[in-house]
Formats: structure tokens, C-alpha cells, sequence
């Protein structure tokens, strides 16, 4: 072992101390740190799994305002919401600021797209969306499932202010238009 330099400004009172000290302690073979990998940054898809576990829990299907029947009209509006606003709502003078088609999806999907549209919605300021549940003209039995679904989540969800079904140019019973609150 080669010779170790001592220290400068180290008295001989300090040295002999440390050795007291350090007793059978001997030096280590190598002075070189260890180094660890990073850890992987955390993935996204365990957020995105979070989020869609949180959606699913708002969302329930349990809750069930009451039946829908496919040609009839659905309108809720939260209290508080001026009787102009949701008059222009129901006229459709609201600029649609995005747009949400759930034809073909089953109701496990449907609800999940709904809560990241509303969600996305939100995070971009839109005010006035429109989602597509169609008639349920094509489905078994011919009655709307996904439209009273989409009647029954977007009551569930505080950031809905207001939602009925669109003016017959725009789909009618098919579609709804929703008002939702600023960001």
C-alpha cells in the first residue's frame, strides 16, 4: 500500500486522537462512489390507470334519474344557472367547442370516454360541448341505452351546469349539448 500523504495543517495532538478514535478501523480498498441507476421516470400509463379508476368511481351507473324513451327530450340544469343561459342552450346559440361521438361503444367504454372528454373539456376551457349517444335505433329492443347513461353521468358530474337534448337540425334526441363551468 503506497504511502498516504498527511494532511496539512493536521496537528500531531489531532492525528493521534483520530487513531485513538478509529481504533481497529482500516481504510477502504477503493474510494470510488457507487453510483445507483436513476430510477425510471414514472410512467404516464399509471396516471392515465389512476385517473380512469377515479372517473369510473364518479361515474356510476347505479345511480337512474328515472327511464328514457328514445324520442324523448333530456334538459337538466343545475340551480343557479340564469334562465337566459339556458335558454340559449336549448336554442343551440352556443358555439360547440368540441365534440364526443359514442356510437358503437358499450357502456363500460362509453362512460370511460365521457369522463376524459369532460375532463379534457375542462382542461382546455371549452364551455359548450356536444356528445353523440344516438336514438338506439340499432340497439336490442330498440331503447337508448347510452342515452340514459350519458343522462344519468352527466348529472353525476359537478362541472355540468347545464345539458338537453339538441334542436332536431342537430341531431335532436340523439345528441345533447352540455354547458359546463369556467375552468
Amino acid at each position: 500500500m503506497p504511502a498516504r500523504k498527511r494532511p496539512a495543517g493536521v496537528s500531531a495532538e489531532d492525528r493521534d486522537l483520530f487513531r485513538r478514535e478509529a481504533g481497529s478501523a482500516r481504510p477502504l480498498e477503493q474510494d470510488r462512489i457507487v453510483r445507483r441507476t436513476p430510477p425510471p421516470p414514472p410512467l404516464a400509463g399509471q396516471t392515465r390507470k389512476d385517473q380512469q379508476q377515479v372517473i369510473g368511481s364518479l361515474l356510476s351507473d347505479d345511480y337512474d334519474p328515472a327511464e328514457v324513451e328514445t324520442g324523448e327530450e333530456l334538459a337538466f340544469v343545475r340551480p343557479g344557472v340564469p334562465q337566459r343561459v339556458w335558454r340559449k342552450l336549448r336554442r343551440g346559440q352556443y358555439v360547440i367547442q368540441a365534440q364526443l361521438d359514442l356510437h358503437g361503444y358499450t357502456v363500460p367504454e362509453a362512460r370511460e370516454m365521457v369522463g376524459d372528454f369532460l375532463q379534457s373539456a375542462r382542461a382546455n376551457s371549452r364551455r359548450c360541448v356536444r356528445i353523440i349517444h344516438g336514438k338506439g335505433l340499432s340497439s336490442d329492443g330498440k331503447l337508448p341505452v347510452l342515452k340514459g347513461k350519458v343522462n344519468s353521468w352527466l348529472r353525476q358530474k359537478d362541472e355540468v351546469l347545464a345539458f338537453c337534448s339538441a334542436p332536431r337540425r342537430d341531431g335532436g334526441t340523439g345528441v345533447v349539448y352540455v354547458l359546463l363551468k369556467r375552468g
